[in-house]
């Protein structure tokens, strides 16, 4: 019997557990070498024996059935059934009853994305977008999410096109300035234009966003702790606070520098990032559009406020942790998404639960944008 039943279910957020090989086999042999070791450190303590005992489980068939249903209660990370393999994921997604599911990648992004050197940058996103197109293409449930650096307009432009042609069908964009300029810059119409024309949303997720917490915060006269995983580099308790800055300063500087003005038909999803910061968000950009329309010529040019581009085109996921009613009571029904992080711990192990003990009092167009007409907003522009 199906996890999600009685209604239509899109996942917004899920993910495939990386091989240390799995980029490297999928880049071109002039940035083979030139990539960054996987981060493991990110992924816990003993990341790399979790990942020999997963691939051995696959050969294990007593092993593997054990855990091949009841997925969403099952083993995370690594471990998780559907986690690394993609036959495994589309009899994961059957066990699961999602209708269709957005698929990130995990660790391989860390492998090229710090790079200086733009040859390498796109270069780990081509093997990325060619792996994780790949790695989908054998359901239509599965929705792959490529990922494209902004740094250069005229290579994020034909990195795009690759990408969508090989099948991804949304593009994970760092929430960071695209090299030295806004990401509202005129230089990245083209980009804006590309994804608008596609219909293909861009997508904001945690882990490839420029620091926004300063590290001398960290530095309290105490010893580092472990991250929640027993990691070295994952989110801290302040990580956690700063979280929502990057997106905040992405989405307010495509909204107040035109972008979603000149680009209606655009679309994104901040996945990840939680949302209880969205309600509020969308107040202080409506103070700045009154507070400087009449000194910023771009501002006082936009034909409504802020907000209001923000809630024509951007809908956001609340952690399962989070009391995801309040934020769409404050918010508006519009904006949120249902999303269960599969196979990362994150999700929980019974997300609808969660999500459902704090909507006293919804009814069901309430309920249905949530879990599946918001999901469908995103590509139906």
């Amino acid at each position: 019997m199906p996890y999600a039943q009685g209604r239509v279910i899109h996942d917004a957020d899920s993910h495939i557990m990386e091989s240390l090989d799995w980029l490297p086999s999928y880049a071109e042999p002039s940035i083979r070498d030139r990539l960054i070791s996987m981060r493991l450190e990110a992924g816990g303590s003993g990341a790399a024996k979790a990942i020999e005992k997963a691939l051995a489980r696959q050969r294990d068939a007593a092993a593997t059935a054990e855990i091949a249903s009841n997925v969403v209660e099952g083993p995370k990370g690594w471990a998780a059934f559907g986690a690394m393999d993609p036959g495994e994921r589309v009899r994961a997604l059957d066990d699961l009853g999602f209708s269709r599911q957005l698929v990130f990648t995990t660790f391989a992004g860390s492998q090229f994305m710090p790079s200086p050197e733009l040859e390498v940058k796109y270069g780990g996103a081509r093997a990325l977008n060619r792996g994780i197109a790949e790695w989908c293409a054998r359901d239509a449930r599965l929705i792959a999410v490529g990922v494209v650096p902004l740094d250069d307009p005229a290579r994020a432009e034909a990195e795009i096109d690759f990408a969508l042609k090989a099948g991804c069908g949304a593009i994970w964009i760092p929430a960071a300035p695209a090299g030295e300029v806004s990401p509202g810059h005129p230089d990245l119409d083209r980009v804006w234009a590309r994804l608008a024309e596609a219909g293909a949303p861009f997508m904001l997720h945690v882990g490839a966003t420029a620091p926004v917490l300063p590290p001398a915060y960290h530095k309290n006269g105490h010893p580092r702790p472990k991250d929640w995983l027993g990691g070295g580099e994952n989110l801290r308790a302040k990580d956690f606070f700063a979280l929502s800055f990057a997106p905040q300063n992405f989405l307010a500087a495509l909204a107040l520098d035109g972008v979603f003005e000149r680009f209606p038909r655009l679309r994104g999803g901040v996945i990840e990032l939680g949302a209880g910061w969205v309600p509020d968000m969308l107040r202080r950009l409506d103070q700045a559009w009154k507070g400087w329309r009449k000194t910023d010529p771009v501002i006082g040019g936009l034909s409504m406020p802020p907000s209001e581009f923000i809630r024509r085109a951007v809908r956001f996921t609340p952690f399962a942790t989070e009391d995801a009613g309040t934020i769409i009571r404050e918010g508006g029904k519009e904006l949120f998404l249902f999303s269960s992080d599969f196979p990362h711990p994150e999700g929980t192990r019974n997300p609808i639960e969660r999500f459902e003990a704090t909507f006293g009092g919804f009814d069901e167009e309430t309920r249905d944008r949530f879990y599946r007409r918001n999901f469908e907003d995103l590509f139906a522009a």
